[in-house]
């Protein structure tokens, strides 16, 4: 019987083992699964099942993790659900698979200037500018995410501003 274990065992941790053809594989040479699964997150968010898009893009990223578009599907569905802070640590996964990736630079910054921080949200768009050396529509929504986000913070800055209080014939008595 342990032995029996023992092997089965064995056999679990080699089938987990990277293969040659996985190492083989570019960097965006996604597996056939992941893909579909993707698109069927794609479908449902399109439909505006949310939960359901987050179930297939964690299932495509199950199936291979490489899979950066389903990382930023993910991000997307948190920012449209009002998590700006997941989406950019999101965006920060998948900037890590492609450094370059302007879709996931631009996306990272509306999130960053969603959240307030307008300055950071400057430095990654001038990392997508720098990317993307023509116009780019991702660039393009992210300059005007940052214009909306200063507009906001001025007119909150004019709302917190005390109003100076009158006062009328103030006398102490003691």
């Amino acid at each position: 019987m342990r032995v029996g274990f023992l092997a089965l065992s064995a056999g679990l941790i080699l089938a987990s083992l990277p293969t040659a053809s996985d190492a083989q594989r570019a960097d965006n040479d996604i597996l056939p699964r992941s893909i579909a699964l993707q698109q069927e997150g794609h479908k449902a968010q399109e439909a505006g099942e949310l939960d359901q898009a987050i179930d297939f893009y964690e299932s495509a990223l199950a199936a291979d993790p490489r899979n950066r578009s389903a990382i930023i599907a993910l991000a997307q569905v948190a920012r449209a659900q009002g998590l700006p802070g997941k989406a950019i640590g999101l965006y920060r996964e998948a900037l890590v698979l492609e450094p370059n990736d302007v879709i996931a630079l631009a996306g990272q910054g509306e999130a960053l200037a969603d959240k307030g921080a307008l300055e950071l949200a400057r430095e990654k768009l001038a990392e997508a500018q720098r990317v993307c050396k023509t116009n780019c529509p991702q660039v393009a929504a992210l300059e005007k995410a940052i214009a909306a986000g200063a507009s906001k913070r001025v007119v909150a800055a004019e709302v917190l501003v005390p109003k100076p209080v009158a006062t009328v014939g103030a006398s102490s008595q003691n």
